[in-house]
């Protein structure tokens, strides 16, 4: 699967635990960024970027990773198509895939450490939407 991957500084000290997480698992990820803990960036900027591919195809789902999580899934959210969650642990991982459709992850560097990040990568890649009674919520937030 394509995956569009974006963070900014404060989300930079787990971009190569994120990145080396999702090659394990088989996926290819397209880098936006950032490329510095040091250098302040916009987390809007990385959120956008990465919801405008998921929203347009270009690849299936995406990743964001700032602070807490929470600005990039707000930013993400803004775009038609985009079904962005923050989860901090995995059960909230596999249930956002597997009810509402997720197709961003957002976390964030300053609440999980590396082994739960990667334990929210593993459950949200490998967890498949349900679909079923599913689907008719998931329309009705497309629609909204």
């Amino acid at each position: 699967m394509k995956i569009a991957f974006g963070c900014d500084h404060a989300g930079f000290p787990l971009k190569a635990e994120v990145l080396e997480a999702l090659g394990a698992l088989g996926h290819e990820v397209i880098d936006l960024g950032a490329s510095s803990a040091t250098q302040s960036v916009d987390y809007p900027d990385f959120a956008h970027e990465v919801a405008t591919r998921v929203a347009s195809g270009e690849v299936a789902m995406g990743v964001l990773v700032c602070g807490s999580g929470i600005g990039m899934s707000i930013a993400a959210n803004r775009h038609r198509g985009v079904r962005a969650v923050v989860c901090s642990e995995a059960y909230s991982a596999t249930m956002s895939r597997l009810h509402n459709d997720a197709n961003v992850l957002c976390f964030g560097a300053r609440v999980v450490g590396p082994g739960v990040a990667r334990a929210l990568l593993e459950a949200f890649f490998t967890t498949s939407f349900e679909g079923g009674r599913h689907q008719k919520r998931v329309t009705k937030i497309e629609t909204a």
